[in-house]
């Protein structure tokens, strides 16, 4: 591989082996090393036996990477699956949105045939997700089958803020009226807090 490659993400850019690692700005997918940046492609050689990947991109473009936690609107929900847009992974905001979609079996791990959608997302509600392996290209998947996934913000069907009462359920501000939803068990972040 040359060294000065602009690439775009999403493209494949070397196979992932003993002599080729991932570095910044880039993912794994089936033992190839793929661009999250739109960029150049730079190979670290400084360690003889194993080159290391990366991308650097001037503007900072984010692409969602499988693992990838995100942050999603839920725009429709059906039966089967609910469309979100991504409007942020792993805590940068996005310049642009990204269509994805999570489905009826990607929601929690247990009782999957047990899922009602409508008692576990509405339109409007914002959550964390995670991004799964891409099956096909520029189609992102999301899953929210873990503790600390799910809704982290959602308005009542009368408009007004929700907060959360338990794993199932979000109670309203204003109306104390509860409704069910798949909620996020938030974890505190005490990074800052040792950092400083």
């Amino acid at each position: 591989m040359q060294n000065k490659i602009i690439c775009v993400p999403g493209q494949r850019l070397c196979r992932l082996d003993s002599t080729h690692t991932l570095g910044k700005g880039t993912y794994k997918r089936q033992d190839y090393i793929y661009s999250s940046l739109a960029g150049i492609v730079n190979v670290d050689n400084t360690n003889n036996k194993i080159s290391v990947v990366e991308v650097r991109s001037k503007d900072k473009t984010i692409v969602p990477a499988p693992g990838d936690i995100v942050t999603a609107m839920v725009t429709t929900i059906n039966q089967d699956m609910c469309k979100c847009l991504i409007t942020s992974v792993c805590g940068h905001e996005l310049n642009e949105t990204y269509r994805s979609s999570l489905r009826r079996q990607d929601v929690r791990m247990k009782e999957i045939d047990k899922i009602d959608m409508l008692q576990c997302f509405r339109p409007g509600d914002i959550i964390l997700a995670r991004i799964l392996p891409m099956t096909e290209a520029h189609t992102f998947k999301l899953t929210t089958a873990e503790n600390e996934l799910g809704v982290v913000i959602a308005c009542s069907e009368y408009g007004h803020p929700m907060t959360p009462i338990s794993w199932t359920e979000m109670k309203c501000t204003k109306t104390s009226a509860v409704e069910y939803r798949k909620v996020a068990k938030i974890v505190q972040d005490n990074t800052e807090k040792n950092i400083s």
